[in-house]
């Protein structure tokens, strides 16, 4: 996995923090944690976001950039929210892969009682230990944060090391990950996912491969450049092949996603003029 890819760990919890300035009834994810768990100065920005003039022209200049991210963001976060919601009684653990700053195992009090395992770049997982000891006094019990060199080290061995057994049905995060991973990342990941418990459940994103080829844009010429010709995103697939992919490793389709209809259920209902883009799309797996 890319350094680069540590760096944009805290940016979609910023959005967040800035969701929550709209009026309660225009926000499409609720998240009273997300701004307190940032780090000082990203906290400093986002306090100026309260001033509506300063949102406004702050999502303007994103959807010029990059059309349809912001609104994309928010909407996988809330359909990962509501899937989790809804498995509590499913599953017995949460294991969050490239968790990042993500509050979900601090502000659902459905995982409140959940054993939660957080695995990311070690830098990433001691900068969020340090803002969750501040925040709470330590790490809440719960939770275990687990360092991870993906390039050098194996999932489930360093899961294993901190406590996670693969009889636990669990459900899986991987979100704005897999675009950072080789093919070859991507299927060891698969490898270790293929030993999962019967009923494990499993929400990642993925980037479209003919926007990786340069093949369709989307209008994310500027993306583009930066991050595939600059080889940050190394990893797509095109819709249709994921059925056939996922049954490789046990796995089946239950929702095949994309965020033009993310945004019909949860940003229409708002009244916001916001669009979600069609570079990335959402799959929710079940193990069989």
């Amino acid at each position: 996995m890319t350094k680069a890819a540590a760096k944009t760990g805290v940016s979609p919890t910023a959005l967040v923090a800035i969701e929550q300035y709209f009026p309660v009834e225009q926000r499409i994810i609720e998240d009273d944690l997300a701004y307190r768990i940032l780090p000082l100065g990203l906290r400093s920005l986002v306090w100026l976001m309260r001033f509506s003039s300063l949102r406004i022209w702050m999502i303007r200049v994103t959807k010029n950039d990059t059309p349809g991210l912001w609104g994309g963001m928010l909407c996988r976060k809330r359909y990962i929210d509501e899937k989790l919601i809804e498995s509590v009684n499913q599953v017995n653990a949460v294991v969050n892969l490239g968790a990042g700053f993500d509050t979900r195992a601090y502000r659902l009090s459905a995982l409140s009682n959940m054993p939660v395992w957080e695995v990311d770049q070690p830098e990433n997982i001691k900068s969020k230990q340090t803002r969750l000891c501040k925040l709470f006094g330590a790490v809440p019990s719960h939770v275990r944060l687990v360092p991870i060199d993906f390039d050098r080290e194996e999932l489930g061995s360093v899961l294993a090391s901190y406590g996670y057994s693969v009889d636990k049905r669990t459900f899986f995060i991987w979100e704005a990950v897999t675009q950072y991973l080789t093919e070859t990342g991507i299927r060891a990941t698969f490898d270790f996912l293929a030993k999962a418990e019967h009923g494990s459940l499993l929400a990642f994103t993925y980037i479209r491969k003919d926007f990786l080829d340069g093949r369709v844009m989307y209008g994310w010429e500027n993306i583009y450049k930066k991050y595939v010709r600059d080889k940050i995103w190394l990893f797509g697939m095109d819709p249709e092949e994921w059925p056939g992919f996922l049954e490789e490793y046990g796995w089946q389709v239950v929702e095949h996603v994309g965020y033009e209809e993310l945004a019909e259920r949860y940003i229409r209902p708002t009244g916001r003029e916001l669009s979600s883009t069609l570079v990335e799309r959402i799959v929710y797996a079940e193990k069989m």
